[in-house]
């Protein structure tokens, strides 16, 4: 089986679904999208609290508005989290 490339050397993927929410945090200001459990498809690791976003679990996915240094898209900084996590993060 071939290894797949680094994600961060492949495009960005489209974030066509759900509708994307501005929201402002303690290091800036954020894209937020909903996810909703028939489109949770697959695991990620919540940031705030480092445990797993299993499949089928609404949760939502945010990217800051501008590109983080290192970072050519806000895209490449964005990350899923638990609804609650992302609530309560100051």
């Amino acid at each position: 089986m071939a290894k797949r490339p680094s994600k961060h050397l492949r495009p960005a993927r489209p974030l066509s679904t759900g509708l994307p929410l501005a929201d402002a945090k303690g290091d800036g200001r954020w894209v937020v999208r909903p996810v909703a459990a028939d489109g949770a498809t697959k695991a990620y690791l919540c940031p705030g609290c480092l445990q797993t976003i299993e499949p089928g679990v609404p949760h939502v996915v945010a990217w800051p508005t501008e590109a983080g240094l290192g970072s050519s898209s806000p895209l490449d900084d964005r990350r899923h989290w638990h609804t609650t996590c992302w609530k309560r993060r100051p």
